[in-house]
């Protein structure tokens, strides 16, 4: 059963590692995105790049999929690009590459759609391969994304 809030919304309090992976009640894990997380896109690629360069793109992919919820229709695909992405290096680090690259196909599409700047992270995503190396492909994502407006 999920977890629920005092209204009766679904919320995940199971702790999780530094992957995303959930741990057992009680564990200590990482700190985690709330659930009710709502960034504008300025805190969205602020928050989202920390997270990359703090080797947590588990983390970013829960700030970008925030934004996601939250954000303007015609935005939308953009964002679930990046959460793409971001969950495509969450399994680098986890060792799936083949799992990894069928997400950085999904988010790099999603994001060269909406083109400018998020092009250049489509393009970064879609040379990435199974056997990249996890922190260099991080790095190399976060340096693609484009500043805050």
């Amino acid at each position: 059963m999920r977890d629920r809030d005092p209204e009766g919304r679904p919320r995940n309090a199971r702790p999780r590692d530094a992957y995303g992976r959930p741990l057992p009640y009680g564990e200590p894990g990482v700190a985690r995105v709330p659930d009710d997380y709502a960034p504008t896109t300025e805190q969205a690629l602020a928050d989202g790049r920390r997270f990359l360069r703090e080797g947590l793109p588990f983390n970013a992919h829960e700030v970008f999929e925030g934004r996601w919820k939250c954000a303007p229709e015609d935005e939308r695909e953009l964002w679930q690009g990046l959460a793409q992405i971001c969950v495509g290096l969450t399994h680098l680090q986890r060792g799936n590459g083949r799992g990894a690259l069928t997400l950085f196909s999904r988010g790099a599409a999603r994001a060269q759609a909406y083109g400018g700047a998020y092009d250049a992270v489509g393009k970064a995503a879609s040379g990435l391969s199974q056997d990249s190396d996890p922190g260099e492909a991080i790095d190399l994502i976060a340096a693609r994304l484009p500043d805050p407006p």
